[in-house]
């Protein structure tokens, strides 16, 4: 049935499946300091799950514990059913890929990627055949008897991976895995690494604090800050629907307005702000009079010059161009309304003007407009 979630691709919606990691009141101090505060969290086999958010957070403390590196002030910490509380490290079902890539300068390719295997007394044979196998994952067949400082930054990273999958963990922790590479390389090697989990279906649980790569890998996303989950679901829920103000600055970026509410019905709110009155088409518990914030994504706006045709939409406000940033593939603009708000738009540069004269420019009077469900209403 259309718009019926397929419940193999969203375990998190059946109530019939069961977390294959399980958090439950999961603390970790150091000292006075509380790096990770009580927190609950479910992840299911096969995600590739994201644990977002800025330096200090508390994501690379809960990757740690959940390796067996760190344990849990208080708390339990599950895996495929098993209390992780007295099983250390070198015993878990996991394996962990860091940002340094931690490879060996005097090994080969080859000889990186099976060192774990030699280690535990795999038999040379079945060494060999992991071996191909991974590489030929990895596509790094031809460069096996290469050493570390012989390969890009790209390969290098593959290489780290191919030695952590070698061991077929259940589920394999990466530590900013493409925090090394340059912009385009990081955007590249994020599509194929999303191609490799799908191929061997281990869970992955991926610490970043680049928003774009958590939104590009993501089954889901946990966004945290000081110690605690702000908002956990898909990257469109994270982005189209955050629940606080903090979770729609962090993510993207959003014009956020001060807003109380005139009218509140069930399936429409009206608020008053800095820019007039604005009607939302989102229903959620407020009560007249009441402050809350109201969000409104740069891109979601509609742009044109005074005099042009606009959109229809739910407002339209003028204002003057301060400043233009010239992105290539879009442009961003800076626009003062009522000669105190700062509303910033973004636009894509879908075709070249014909003539300088008709882009829009700095100092230029311009119309506003944006559809009544594009606002996001924050009550805290």
């Amino acid at each position: 049935m259309a718009g019926v979630p397929n419940l193999a691709d969203t375990p998190w919606l059946d109530p019939s499946s069961e977390p294959f990691i399980r958090l439950r009141g999961v603390t970790k101090k150091f000292g006075d300091f509380t790096a990770v505060n009580n927190v609950d969290l479910d992840i299911y086999k096969g995600e590739l799950f994201c644990l977002l958010g800025g330096s200090g957070c508390g994501k690379s403390t809960l990757l740690r514990m959940l390796a067996g590196f760190e344990v849990p002030t208080s708390g339990r910490i599950m895996i495929d059913g098993v209390d992780m509380s007295d099983v250390p490290a070198y015993e878990r079902p996991t394996n962990m890929m860091f940002q340094s890539y931690a490879l060996f300068p005097h090994m080969t390719v080859e000889k990186n990627i099976a060192y774990g295997l030699k280690q535990e007394g795999v038999a040379k044979s079945e060494i060999a055949d992991r071996v191909d196998e991974v590489l030929g994952l990895v596509e790094l067949t031809d460069f096996t008897k290469r050493k570390p400082d012989q390969l890009s930054g790209g390969q290098r990273q593959r290489v780290a991976l191919a030695r952590a999958l070698v061991k077929k963990p259940k589920l394999l922790l990466l530590d900013e895995p493409l925090g090394a590479l340059d912009k385009r390389l990081r955007e590249q090697t994020q599509f194929e690494l999303m191609n490799i989990q799908d191929q061997v279906g281990i869970t992955f649980v991926v610490v970043t604090h680049d928003q774009d790569e958590a939104m590009t890998l993501s089954t889901r996303i946990a966004v945290m800050d000081a110690g605690n989950f702000q908002q956990i679901g898909t990257p469109t829920e994270i982005y189209e629907f955050p629940e606080s103000r903090f979770v729609a600055d962090f993510i993207g970026n959003a014009n956020m307005l001060d807003a109380r509410v005139t009218e509140a019905g069930t399936d429409h709110v009206t608020v008053e702000t800095a820019l007039g009155t604005i009607r939302t088409e989102q229903g959620i518990q407020v009560q007249e009079g009441q402050k809350v914030y109201l969000a409104l994504r740069p891109e979601k706006i509609h742009l044109a010059k005074a005099g042009d045709p606009v959109h229809e939409g739910n407002m339209q406000v003028t204002g003057h161009v301060e400043d233009i940033g010239y992105m290539g593939d879009m442009s961003v603009y800076k626009v003062l309304v009522n000669g105190e708000t700062m509303i910033e738009v973004t636009a894509p540069n879908l075709t070249r003007p014909k003539q300088r004269s008709l882009a829009i420019t700095w100092d230029e009077e311009v119309v506003l407009s944006w559809h009544s469900n594009s606002p996001v209403l924050l009550v805290r």
